[in-house]
């Protein structure tokens, strides 16, 4: 087996694994997103819901299609360059910012809960 037959597998392989995970998390925060109240979101003032449906929904489109046209190129580097970065980018800005104020919000923290729990 020559040596760059070997690099290639392993090149498209890295890449595979890469495409998925991106869209893994691009679908969290889609769908993650659909499943809160939109008043939530104004509540924490982190925009609107139909914003943030509007970019993670891109961004699952855009790492649907990066997912699909690595595997139907059978590897190599993905099509999509700095919009599946700008996807990828998008989802954990939503997830690591807005999930976590939007999640408390929907509690509903009632008026004995201090900042470490119930008191």
């Amino acid at each position: 087996m020559d040596g760059r037959i070997l690099i290639y597998f392993v090149e498209s392989g890295v890449y595979l694994v890469l495409a998925v995970v991106a869209f893994v998390l691009e679908a969290w925060a889609f769908f993650d997103c659909l499943r809160h109240k939109a008043n939530a979101f104004e509540a924490v003032s982190k925009r609107t819901k139909t914003f943030w449906l509007a970019l993670t929904g891109g961004a699952f489109a855009v790492g649907l299609f990066s997912l699909l046209s690595q595997l139907g190129s059978g590897g190599g580097a993905s099509s999509l360059g700095i919009f599946g970065l700008a996807a990828v980018t998008a989802a954990s800005v939503y997830l690591a910012d807005v999930r976590p104020a939007v999640k408390d919000a929907g509690r509903g923290r009632g008026s004995n809960m201090g900042p470490y729990g119930p008191w």
